[in-house]
């Protein structure tokens, strides 16, 4: 991955129904040296809240984050995040790409995303589950009472 705009690969009827997003994209690793990193997005209709991303890293190991759905989408078009995940638009035009820091720790990851394939696939999210509709299935009740009985309870 040279100078090129990263690739993407869109399957919107992955496993069990739920939509992945496929890209290729590249870790900074200083001004002039780059990684290719393949990050594959999933969403599931049932956890709506939530982006899982995993990225692969030819001959490394597998990463796996969570990503409050939200706060990919709003970063895509201005900063977003605090801490551990950070998310900033780069620029406009039809090349547009955002920053994606991630921390752990003592260590960071800088990830550059193009911005249309994953704002179109958010996109396809909100569809399935409209913002503001994520937490309409949930049996507060249930919830509720759940939080209430504590671990030890639930160890029974």
């Amino acid at each position: 991955m040279s100078g090129n705009r990263p690739g993407f690969q869109t399957r919107r009827a992955a496993r069990h129904g739920r939509p992945d997003l496929t890209l290729d994209i590249e870790r900074v690793l200083d001004v002039s040296a780059r990684q290719a990193v393949r990050a594959e997005f999933r969403f599931a209709p049932e956890a709506p809240l939530i982006v899982s991303v995993e990225f692969l890293i030819e001959g490394g190991p597998c990463v796996l984050w969570r990503i409050g759905r939200d706060l990919l989408q709003q970063g895509l078009y201005s900063t977003s995040g605090l801490g551990d995940l950070r998310i900033w638009p780069s620029g406009p035009g039809d090349r547009a790409t955002a920053w994606l820091q991630l921390a752990s720790g003592d260590m960071a990851a800088l990830f550059e995303l193009p911005v249309a394939p994953l704002a179109e696939w958010l996109e396809y999210t909100y569809e399935l589950v409209p913002a503001g509709d994520e937490l309409a299935g949930v049996d507060w009740d249930v919830a509720t009472a759940a939080l209430l009985q504590g671990p030890s309870a639930q160890a029974d």
